[in-house]
């Protein structure tokens, strides 16, 4: 675990968009074997989505976000890139959103504080 952090924005979430996502994954990461952390959304354990070979995903317990290290991401997100904002269209939200996301990822050692938990660490060793 270094730290990298991928993400995509888009505007449903939905089985395809999430193929669409673990396929820009692989495609980014194409030498590694990513263990995926998820929760039970639909997207997420679909029979209809496709994971590629070097991909796997871990399911989480159902109503466990304390056990899910994307939690942290969205916290540290909220708290960064939202304190106290007020915006006038959907469109500036996004547009901040991927603002904080960008700066976010290029801090590799904020992700890794944020997310290598004791028991992520456990899994990957």
């Amino acid at each position: 675990m270094d730290g990298t952090m991928e993400h995509r924005c888009c505007e449903k979430m939905n089985t395809v968009e999430m193929g669409f996502f673990l396929e820009q994954v692989s495609s980014r990461h194409p030498k590694d074997y990513i263990l995926m952390v998820v929760d039970g959304a639909s997207s997420h354990k679909s029979k209809d989505l496709v994971v590629p070979a070097n991909i796997a995903l871990i399911g989480l317990p159902p109503y466990s976000p304390q056990l899910n290290p994307q939690e942290r991401i969205w916290d540290e997100l909220r708290e960064k890139a939202f304190p106290n904002r007020v915006f006038s269209t959907m469109a500036a939200v996004r547009e901040q959103l991927k603002n904080g996301l960008e700066k976010l990822c290029a801090n590799a050692a904020r992700i890794k504080s944020l997310t290598a938990w004791p028991w992520v660490k456990l899994v990957l060793s």
